[in-house]
Formats: C-alpha cells, structure tokens, sequence
C-alpha cells in the first residue's frame, strides 16, 4: 500500500533546492562586490595617503587615482563571476571645445596592446582601444547612449577636461556569450559604486591639495616673518651702532666743553664745536636715510614734479662736493653733451641720488679724479659718476645693494656712512622710472649710471597728472581759509616783532638768540593759553607754530587764527618734525604761509622770516 504523504515532502525538497542555490549565488555575488569595491576603497585610500605625505611625486596624485580605478576595475571585472567575457578598461579624457580625445588610462594587467571594440550607431564603427589613441568626441557620446552601455562620464572635477570611463568585451569573433541580466545589474553596480568611489577620492584628494597649498603659504609666511624678525634685529643692531658712534662725539665734546676748570684754546673750542656739528649732521643724515627708506617701502615718498634745467642743476651738485674732493686731493670733471637741455624730475630727489654717488666715489677714490657725465642714448639720459678709485668686487657688488651693507675702504681711517645711500638711490632712480647700472674693475675704478626716460609715461605721467590736480586743490582750500586776495600775495610787515610757539625750552632759546642776532624781537610762549593771553600786547610780524604743542594742535591754532580777522593777516610759518608724505599739504591746507622741518636749519628760517618782513 502506497504512503501518499512521503511524495509531497520529496517534492518540496526538490522545489527547495533551487532556491538555496540561488542564495548561495546572491551571497556569493554580494561577497564579491563587497570585496571588489573593499579592494578598490583600500588602494584609493593608499594614493591619498602618499598624497598627503609628498608634496611633490613623479607621477600626479590625480594620475594615480585614475589608473588606480582602471586597474582595481579591470581587475574586478575578469577575475570575479561575470560570465567569460574578457573585459578591457580605460578612461579617455576631452578638452570641452575639442571634437577629440585621447585614450590617457589603460589597465597595466592587459596582456593585449590593442583593443577594438564596435559601436553599432548609422552604421557600425570601429574604435582602437589603446593607451594615447585617438578618440572622437562624438564616439564617446554615442558609447554613453548605447545599450548596454560602453562608457559613463566621470566627474568633470578639473573644470578644463571631460573624462569618460570605458568599459569594452575583448573576445574571439567567433565565440559569442550571452551575458545573464544577473549579471549585467552586477557589473552596473560595480561601475556605479566604484564611480561614486572615484569622485569621493577626487574630492577628497582636492581638500587634501587645497590644505597643502594653505599649509605652504603658511610656511612661506613664516619663513618671510623669519625673515624679517631677522632684518629688524640687524636693523637695530646696525641703528644703534650709528647713532651710538656720533652721539659718543658730541656728548663727550659737550661734557668736556661744560667741565669745571678745562679751560681750552679757542683753536680747541672750535674743533670740539666742529667736531660736535660734523656728529649732529651724521645723526640727521642717518634719521633722513631711515625715513626715505620708510617712505619708499610704504609707498609714501613725496615726489614734486617739476621741468630742471639739467646742467645747473648738475653744477651746483658738483659744487657742494668740491671741497670735500679738495681735501684729498681729487680732481673734479663735468661732461655734459650739447644736445641736454631740460627733464622732468624731483630737482631734489635728483640731487640727493647724484650727491649720493659723488660722496660714494670721493669715499673710495684716494688718488686721481671725479666726475659726472650727463649724455643721451635711446631716449634715455644717463647721469654717469665715475672715479679712478678702489674698484668693486663681484663679491661686493652682490650685496651692494642691501640696506647697511657697506664695502670698506683700507685706504680710509674709518669708514663713516651708514650703508643706506645706495639703496635708497636705487628705490629712487625706480619711482623716477628708471635702472641704475654698475661698472667696476678692482684697483681702475667704479661708474654707476642713473638711467632715466627723458619723457614722463605710464605711472609717472599719470602721478603728474595727479599731482598738479592736487596741487590745484591746495591752492584754492589755502585761499578760502586765508582770505587772501591772492594766492602769490605776500603781506610785507614793517614790524620785527615774532611770536614763537613752542613748547621745547632747548628749541625755543636756540631760535631766539639765532633770530636775535639777525635783529628781531622774539617773544616765547609754550601753550595756546599763553599765545592768546600774549597776541594783543604785541603785534608780531610773523608767528612760528610749533605743530605738537602740550594738550592742543598747532594746526587747529592756525585755522582758529585764520576764523580771526583780528590776526588772519599775520604770516605763519609752521615748524614740525613731521615728514611724511602729505604733511606739508596738511599744514598750507590749515592756512599756514609756509613750512619748516625739524631739526630746524637756522640759515633757512632766517631767510624765511626775512622774506615777510
């Protein structure tokens, strides 16, 4: 007798076995993916490591993440349990306004040099499949269109090329495999993941370089801090040695003038008090070089335009370096060619660059000559001062131009300067437009040459231009404070009565014997209080303002004078230490008659004063 209930569980048995082979081969599947994409994940994150830790490679790190995905892919794809085809990978990258490309990337596992593969669109066509071929444009789309598809584009991260992943069969023509849709939705989502993994390493590979490139621009930043934490040490260092070096002379010649019981020969006063002179011009042209310096690095150098007849201007440089040539002996010569006649320049920037390099050659030259030659060549003109001297070193010509950087003279019992002249020459032969050049032979001689354009253009022309528009400015704001009927009016005052403001009792006495002398009266007040408690007692003739006055500006003083039509007539001449660029503009703005920079040059305030009286 049969047993009708054994069949059925035969029967489910046999029913069942498809599917736990269907599970098996999901699981085996899924395994192989994750591992596939584990594997690429692993060697991605190998490239942006060596990213991170070199910052310079023989190969790009975009280059090894692109080879890294047509390797691991290539890999993946014919090794796992995606039927027998054998599969070809490569990326091909397009300029956008191009209509072709190149094949860049090209798995390094492929055995075959050349690989084909056809695209059936109109008709079918050919494309050669290896490293550096050629590739349509219009191939690469059709390929993204086609079904199943034969390429996918990649992230267009770099802004200036098109990249395309390609994925192609090569097999024997005359075996032909159908590929299980199983299958297919496997490759899709190995394409697809590692995609996703290849733009994810990409950006990340950006954030990485972008870090880089901040982290070297911070240690550029820090190596330049460096740099000039070490500039300005040197800076004090060499500052206070000049400045230490002449106030030695003049505290000690003081100190030995002001003892009790030394009683010198007038010959040894006068010698101590030129001695003590010679040290104060030192420390002014010191303090002068620092803020020339200054004002070029800031870009706040004022620079007065004007059109100088060349050859006086170049006479009287020459004579305010005759008697030091005199003293050794040195013969002084002019050449200037007949066809110089006028330029636009500073006449005093141009002279202060001239007397610059004159003094350098008288410095170094200890027998023979001196001399300036002014010449045209190419639209240029050229100052040429040249001697007989020492002669410069290669050596010493490399750091020539470097602030406090001074070449030492055996010939000389010491070696004054304070190793800025040049430089600040330099700076200024370049706002004037122009190059300076360096000729030397050791033991013939030296010649620098300023070179500068005989025309005014560009930004020269253009600060021209500026400046007289300014100019304009000033003018008419001085009138309207002034109340002048004319800007070029000068109020002449019979009286020799002055008013000097000033709070500094050293400053102050040093002007009034000096003014007294020239025969005038001069009354000192400290303050404001004091100037308007003294302005209707006296007439004064002229008052000189101090600019920094204790609890007040001079400057407000003046505009309150000039809002006074009791003594909106009276000349003022203001004094300051300020010379900056602007200052001089800002102190004829508030309705100042004319202007005096600290330390104050006696012989110059003479005759300022001397021209309102």
């Amino acid at each position: 007798m049969q047993q009708p209930s054994s069949l059925p569980e035969q029967n489910s048995q046999i029913d069942g076995t498809p599917t736990l082979l269907q599970t098996i081969q999901q699981l085996r599947d899924d395994l192989w993916l994750e591992s596939s994409l584990n594997q690429l994940q692993s060697r991605l994150y190998e490239c942006l490591l060596s990213a991170a830790n070199t910052m310079s490679q023989v190969i790009t790190p975009e280059a090894e993440i692109f080879q890294t995905v047509v390797n691991e892919l290539h890999q993946a794809l014919n090794t796992g349990c995606i039927g027998c085809t054998h599969y070809v990978v490569g990326i091909a990258q397009c300029q956008p306004q191009e209509k072709k490309g190149r094949i860049c990337y090209v798995s390094r596992f492929s055995t075959l040099e050349t690989r084909t593969t056809e695209i059936s669109y109109k008709q079918p066509t050919k494309v050669e499949f290896k490293l550096d071929a050629a590739i349509r444009l219009e191939d690469l789309q059709q390929m993204e269109r086609q079904k199943p598809r034969i390429a996918w584009p990649l992230v267009d991260d770099s802004r200036d090329m098109m990249a395309w992943l390609i994925i192609a069969t090569a097999k024997p023509h005359d075996h032909r495999e159908q590929i299980h849709p199983l299958q297919i939705q496997l490759r899709s989502q190995l394409i697809t993941k590692t995609i996703q993994h290849f733009n994810t390493a990409l950006a990340q590979l950006r954030q990485i370089q972008s870090w880089q490139e901040r982290c070297q621009q911070l240690a550029n930043f820090n190596q330049e801090l460096e740099r000039t934490n070490q500039l300005k040490n040197q800076f004090l260092a060499n500052t206070s040695h000049e400045i230490r070096t002449p106030l030695s002379s003049i505290i000690g010649f003081t100190h030995l003038l002001l003892a009790q019981g030394y009683e010198s020969e007038r010959q040894r006063h006068q010698e101590y008090l030129h001695i003590i002179q010679s040290s104060g011009k030192h420390l002014l042209e010191l303090i002068n070089d620092i803020l020339d310096l200054s004002k070029i690095e800031a870009n706040q150098l004022e620079v007065q335009w004007e059109i100088v007849e060349v050859s006086t201007l170049c006479r009287n440089v020459l004579a305010l370096v005759k008697e030091k040539a005199a003293n050794k002996g040195l013969k002084l010569r002019l050449e200037i060619d007949n066809d110089v006649t006028n330029l636009v320049v500073d006449p005093l920037r141009l002279k202060q660059m001239l007397l610059n390099l004159l003094f350098n050659a008288i410095k170094f030259t200890n027998l023979g000559s001196v001399g300036l030659r002014v010449s045209i060549k190419d639209l240029y003109l050229r100052f040429s001062v040249w001697d007989t001297g020492i002669g410069i070193s290669q050596e010493n010509q490399t750091r020539l131009f470097r602030p406090y950087s001074q070449i030492i003279n055996p010939g000389a019992g010491s070696n004054e300067g304070t190793g800025l002249g040049l430089v600040v020459t330099q700076q200024l032969v370049e706002i004037h437009g122009g190059y300076l050049e360096l000729e030397s032979v050791i033991d013939q001689g030296s010649c620098f040459t300023i070179i500068l354009p005989l025309k005014p253009q560009g930004k020269i022309l253009e600060a021209i231009k500026i400046k007289a528009g300014e100019d304009l400015e000033i003018s008419q704001e001085l009138k309207k404070a002034s109340n002048f009927q004319s800007s070029s009016s000068i109020l002449i005052n019979t009286s020799r009565v002055i008013l000097l403001v000033e709070d500094d009792l050293a400053n102050s006495e040093l002007i009034r014997i000096y003014l007294g002398r020239l025969g005038y009266r001069v009354t000192c007040v400290k303050n404001a209080q004091e100037m308007w408690t003294m302005l209707p007692q006296i007439e004064p003739a002229v008052i000189l303002m101090d600019v920094s006055l204790p609890n007040t500006n001079g400057l407000n003083l003046v505009r309150q004078l000039r809002n006074n039509i009791e003594y909106q007539q009276i000349p003022i001449v203001a004094q300051t230490a300020m010379t900056m660029k602007g200052d001089r503009e800002t102190c004829l703005a508030a309705g100042v008659d004319d202007y005096i920079s600290k330390p104050i040059d006696l012989q110059l305030l003479g005759t300022i004063v001397a021209k309102y009286i």
